[in-house]
């Protein structure tokens, strides 16, 4: 069973500028509640006991607003409102959860993840992207039974436009399981649309084993000079380690650019 998630938060959050010049962009309210909340009700849904945040020295907000005891024991001494009661319980309940570790330079999502290694102590673990917001349905909670069932590696799946396949890890199909569930070929960070292998994009959900922390230890810089956690699984694929795509069955919510930010927001709504 996987019980440990890892959510990568030190991103500079750019394309939400000016917004995130001043603001953790994982903070941002999506009807009235922040986007890391939902990403963290997904984890508890799923079964998930804890979950590692990585973040900058420049995002130190997002800590303090799991940390921020003596402000909601003030309000509830002067005034003890149920509903501020309720957040402060369910605050304390995230907190529980919660580790920090830091990644102070922008070097990729891969040097994200090896900076968690010290605490990941089971076989496999979950990593969700907290850009990717995926409501109505649980896909964590999809993919830990698929992992389950076929014991291997699982990655978020699903369709996307192939004139956008440069925004995206795209995959290539090497056998089908099922109408949902593939074994993936080989995976490539961002292509552009004439190297682009199919249309099939990883969505930011994966289920990563623990042996990818050695091929992270020894990864060259990649697109960007950053660290691509695609070149990773891809070492582990050419190892013939299994990589599963699951085409999820929620609907997908782009939070990571402004136009998409408010989409989830009037998206979320309507709920």
């Amino acid at each position: 069973m996987i019980k440990q998630a890892i959510i990568p938060l030190a991103g500079l959050g750019t394309r939400l500028l000016p917004l995130t010049s001043v603001f953790a962009k994982e903070l941002l309210p999506i009807n009235g509640k922040p986007g890391l909340e939902y990403i963290l009700d997904e984890c508890i849904e799923a079964g998930i006991k804890e979950v590692v945040f990585i973040i900058s020295k420049k995002k130190m907000m997002i800590k303090n607003y799991f940390y921020n005891d003596k402000f909601y024991k003030d309000i509830i001494k002067k005034k003890a409102d149920p509903k501020i009661i309720k957040e402060y319980k369910k605050i304390l309940k995230y907190k529980k959860m919660i580790k920090f570790v830091f990644q102070d330079k922008p070097l990729g999502t891969g040097d994200a993840v090896y900076k968690t290694k010290k605490f990941i102590t089971d076989k496999y673990f979950l990593m969700l992207l907290p850009d990717d917001l995926i409501i109505k349905e649980n896909c964590s909670k999809s993919m830990i039974a698929v992992h389950q069932k076929f014991k291997a590696s699982v990655m978020a799946s699903m369709k996307v436009n192939k004139s956008d396949v440069s925004r995206w890890g795209i995959y290539s199909i090497k056998k089908k399981i099922d109408k949902n569930n593939f074994i993936i070929n080989n995976v490539v960070e961002k292509p552009s649309i004439k190297t682009s292998p199919s249309n099939n994009a990883v969505i930011g959900r994966y289920i990563l084993p623990k042996t990818i922390f050695s091929k992270l230890r020894s990864l060259k810089p990649g697109k960007s000079g950053e660290l691509h956690i695609t070149d990773a699984i891809q070492a582990l694929i050419d190892d013939d380690n299994q990589f599963i795509g699951h085409n999820f069955s929620g609907k997908y919510l782009d939070c990571g650019t402004m136009k998409g930010y408010i989409k989830s927001t009037l998206e979320i709504s309507k709920q």
